[in-house]
């Protein structure tokens, strides 16, 4: 029987190896390459139809790939040398020009109010929600009667308590000790909404309306008392408070933050950087406190633009010293950006109660640290 080369080979190195000490050495690295040829080439004959394959995809690849169009076109004869030369000229001589390419710098771009992102648009989409109305305590109708009645049947009631809370006071400050902070995580005044905190799905309020010469605004029925206590005081300090965007639904604030994304990528930004931008001035649906009518923006008649300049008008600096006192704390302050993830709000106020609200101003926290801190 007739014997394979690859036999063959390995019959004459081994037959060297022996008949000669000297040739071992070269007999056993002969032997060697022709075992390791012998399995490249089995594995070849082997894996034909594999490389086939390979082949025949590599080469539709290719042919389906428009960078290898002006290869095949131009080798096979399809564009000729004029043609060629005349798209070159006309790309040339064209008035395209490329969009510029340097870095959008977002501190350079102007922050968009809810004005901005509402005109324009043909209110079909807002139909049936709330509008960004801006309410002053003298278009608030039906409630200052019931203001100033509930302050006349309960002056005596509050001077009683006053006397009581400074004796406990007088007290305490005689006993040497100091009455501890205590607070309850579970307290609805005191929940933490951001967008590491969304609305909880078993969260639960009743909204009370508040009746203006506009129509109606409502809030958390149990905000509004102080709210208004809030707003009455400012008058008298010749500050004439404005409310606008108390309570807002899932629906609106959805729209209010979509609209931003869409004038900021007008604006030639990428989706994610005006996403990001956005949800520094919107909070993300789903984890605003507008959602829960905890939270109010608050200007007034003479500063109606939601932006920083309102932090140096009297009105805003009325609110930053007193707002407290109401149970009401400047939500997102300036320098706690890192914290909060939203910009500085002088407008925006959040309710949290009177003694929460106490420490949180005084001690210039956020609420986020008032959490880390006490809760």
């Amino acid at each position: 029987m007739k014997r394979s080369l690859n036999e063959r080979a390995k019959a004459y190195f081994i037959s060297m190896g022996r008949s000669n000490r000297i040739l071992r050495g070269p007999a056993i690295v002969g032997l060697a390459v022709t075992m390791l040829l012998h399995q490249i080439v089995n594995y070849f004959k082997k894996g034909t139809k594999r490389f086939a394959c390979t082949i025949f995809i590599l080469c539709c690849f290719m042919v389906g790939n428009s960078f290898s169009y002006p290869v095949f076109q131009e080798e096979n004869g399809f564009v000729s040398e004029k043609e060629k030369e005349a798209a070159v000229t006309a790309v040339v001589t064209s008035d395209i020009t490329l969009a510029d390419a340097r870095q959008i710098q977002i501190d350079e771009l102007e922050i968009l109010d809810d004005d901005d992102v509402l005109e324009g648009y043909d209110d079909a989409e807002l139909h049936g929600m709330e509008g960004a109305d801006k309410y002053l305590l003298d278009e608030i109708i039906d409630e200052n009667d019931t203001h100033e009645q509930a302050d006349s049947e309960t002056g005596s009631e509050t001077d009683a308590e006053a006397s009581e809370d400074t004796a406990d006071a007088v007290g305490e400050q005689e006993s040497g000790r100091e009455k501890e902070p205590s607070f309850n995580e579970d307290d609805w005044k005191l929940v933490l909404i951001n967008k590491q905190h969304p609305i909880p799905e078993d969260y639960t309020f009743t909204l009370g309306p508040i009746k203006t010469i506009k129509g109606t605004m409502k809030c958390d029925e149990r905000i509004i008392e102080e709210l208004l206590a809030m707003m009455y005081a400012a008058s008298e300090d010749g500050v004439n408070l404005a409310i606008c965007s108390p309570y807002r639904d899932f629906a609106w604030q959805e729209v209010l933050f979509n609209r931003k994304i869409k004038a900021y990528m007008n604006k030639g930004m990428s989706y994610m950087e005006a996403y990001k931008i956005s949800s520094q001035a919107v909070t993300v649906p789903g984890a605003s406190e507008h959602q829960i009518g905890l939270a109010i923006d608050i200007v007034s008649d003479t500063y109606v633009t939601l932006d920083e300049g309102f932090a140096d008008t009297s009105a805003g600096k009325w609110l930053a010293e007193h707002c407290a006192e109401y149970g009401f704390i400047l939500r997102y302050p300036a320098g706690k950006e890192y914290i909060t993830s939203i910009e500085f709000e002088p407008w925006h106020f959040r309710y949290v109660g009177k003694e929460a609200a106490t420490i949180i101003m005084e001690e210039e926290l956020c609420l986020e640290e008032f959490w880390d801190k006490y809760l």
